[in-house]
């Protein structure tokens, strides 16, 4: 399906952008925090303790899910930056996944509820498609959900004259993924690309060109870890 699935949004902008910049947390998060917080705060004072501090937790507990840290790589040139936080489950070699052609190295990143949920761009260059592939909603660290479950590819021509494709890929307890980028947008290494709410992982198919830097069960942090590194 093409990038006008109905899951699949823009970069958010005016009071919601702003506010999301200032407290440091995804944009789609910020109405959920302040509803929890107004909530708890009008529990408190009509004197009802218990709920208050119930919904404070939840509002917290929000905020912590949606948090989006700044983040500033050491290097961007001839490099392959990590698309998500999380822990690396699986380096395999693997064709590209629609029928996009020859066989690269697969970096498998899962996320759990505790990560941070914002997914950034590997590379820099052309966003040349978006496809969003309805499926499953099975445990994102199998080996089957890359092509099971419910995810979203995105193509990038990079500025190194490669195809580098990540893949949003949903779990269990993901039941939305966000997708803020559209075909021929031109875009940085290590931007803000999207997002999956609620445990999920991200799928990097890396270049023949490169040589992958991490190792399986290895943490990674989104826009800063270097996954692959350009041959010389």
């Amino acid at each position: 399906m093409p990038d006008e699935a109905a899951n699949v949004a823009r970069e958010p902008a005016g009071l919601l952008a702003g506010a999301s910049r200032v407290v440091r947390i995804a944009a789609e998060g910020v109405p959920l925090v302040a509803g929890a917080a107004v909530l708890a705060a009008v529990s408190f004072l009509l004197g009802f303790v218990w709920p208050g501090l119930l919904l404070a937790v939840l509002a917290a507990a929000i905020a912590a899910f949606f948090r989006d840290p700044q983040r500033f790589p050491e290097r961007s040139e001839g490099v392959v930056l990590a698309g998500a936080d999380g822990r690396v489950i699986e380096l395999a070699r693997a064709p590209l996944p629609n029928g996009g052609g020859e066989a690269s190295t697969r970096a498998s990143i899962f996320m759990s509820p505790l990560d941070v949920h914002v997914n950034r761009a590997p590379v820099g260059g052309e966003v040349t498609s978006v496809e969003h592939t309805p499926g499953e909603y099975g445990a994102a660290f199998r080996d089957h959900a890359s092509e099971r479950n419910e995810r979203n590819l995105i193509a990038i021509h990079g500025a190194d004259g490669h195809r580098h494709t990540m893949v949003q890929v949903a779990g269990y307890l993901a039941r939305r993924i966000i997708c803020r980028v559209r075909v021929h947008d031109r875009i940085e290494s290590g931007q803000r690309v999207g997002l999956i709410m609620f445990g999920s992982r991200v799928d990097q198919y890396v270049p023949r060109e490169y040589r992958v830097t991490v190792t399986t069960g290895e943490r990674v942090r989104a826009g800063e870890t270097v996954i692959a590194e350009l041959e010389r």
